[in-house]
């Protein structure tokens, strides 16, 4: 029945997807614009963490930008959609320029493993695809609260050159749970000279974390990438997909971590972390996931320093 609830909902996502991407753009918009007049959940966290990076900047600005994260995040929900239910072959002539290729492929020419660090920017899922399509991809991911959501991302996110219905998947996407089982498969990866894909600003559970600074805030980081890329000597590279016009056009970008992010040292290797995340992050504010609690100092809903306590309802 799993399988079945997954297929009948991405038959559903399927159907709605295929509506033109001027109507989805405006749907979307539509619905930031509704977010932001009940404000909803996505309105009061993301105006939160947009005050606790620029309490400097007027309230006017800060107005403007939410509304711009909003519609940003509306936007990249529904572009989800079309990408999860349409051929890869053709969401990745949605990328319309290409920067930091021929470093990737030196990086997996070189046989000592890479380590994709993915942030929440721009549309992650694409990028998903760019790389199945180059390479072999490990991807590390939380599963989520219910099997049959769980069951509907192996169907979306698996490499078939055509719809999920078009047979059984190339054996190109392996999406590996976060859990100790996971982190040694992905330590077997990537000292077999293979490629895993890691979201680097995922909170962490408890005790696989340490607090490093984020936009001058200490921000509770995975230590694991670090862990991943000193033990394992594998090359650590960022990479996104970055919207750069309505019509569904991207860029692509893929550069060398900074020094420091395979340290010993997890202080260094998550000051390192987090100082590439912002870097990326602040080219275009709007199209970082600011609907996320990313700055909660302990991973506990009711710690008392937890800065969204007033955002619920």
């Amino acid at each position: 029945m799993t399988k079945l609830a997954a297929r009948l909902l991405y038959w559903l996502a399927a159907a709605f997807a295929r509506l033109p991407w001027a109507w989805l753009r405006a749907l979307a918009d539509a619905l930031a614009a509704l977010w932001l007049r009940l404000d909803a959940r996505e309105a009061r966290v993301a105006r939160r963490n947009l005050e606790l990076i620029g309490p400097q900047w007027p309230p006017a600005q800060r107005a403007a930008l939410l509304r711009e994260v909003l519609r940003s995040t509306a936007r990249q929900l529904l572009e989800t959609l079309r990408l999860w239910t349409r051929p890869h072959p053709e969401n990745l002539a949605l990328i319309r320029e290409e920067h930091g290729v021929a470093g990737f492929d030196a990086a997996i020419a070189a046989g000592r493993g890479v380590i994709v660090a993915a942030p929440h920017h721009g549309n992650w899922e694409l990028l998903n695809q760019w790389l199945a399509a180059h390479t072999p991809l490990a991807i590390l991911y939380r599963p989520p609260d219910s099997a049959v959501g769980e069951a509907f991302l192996r169907i979306v996110r698996a490499d078939r050159s055509g719809h999920p219905e078009c047979g059984e998947p190339k054996d190109r996407v392996t999406q590996v749970r976060a859990d100790g089982r996971g982190v040694r498969e992905l330590f077997r990866i990537l000292r077999a000279g293979g490629v895993v894909g890691i979201l680097p600003d995922q909170q962490p559970k408890a005790g696989d974390g340490v607090l490093a600074p984020f936009f001058g805030l200490p921000t509770y980081t995975m230590t694991l990438l670090g862990r991943l890329a000193e033990r394992s000597g594998a090359a650590v590279l960022f990479a996104w997909c970055e919207r750069i016009d309505d019509a569904l056009g991207f860029a692509l970008h893929i550069e060398p971590a900074p020094a420091g992010i395979g340290a010993a040292d997890a202080a260094l290797s998550t000051a390192a972390l987090n100082a590439a995340v912002e870097a990326i992050a602040r080219r275009d504010l709007a199209q970082y996931q600011w609907t996320y609690k990313r700055f909660r100092l302990k991973p506990s809903r009711d710690h008392a320093e937890n800065p969204y306590r007033d955002t619920r309802r």
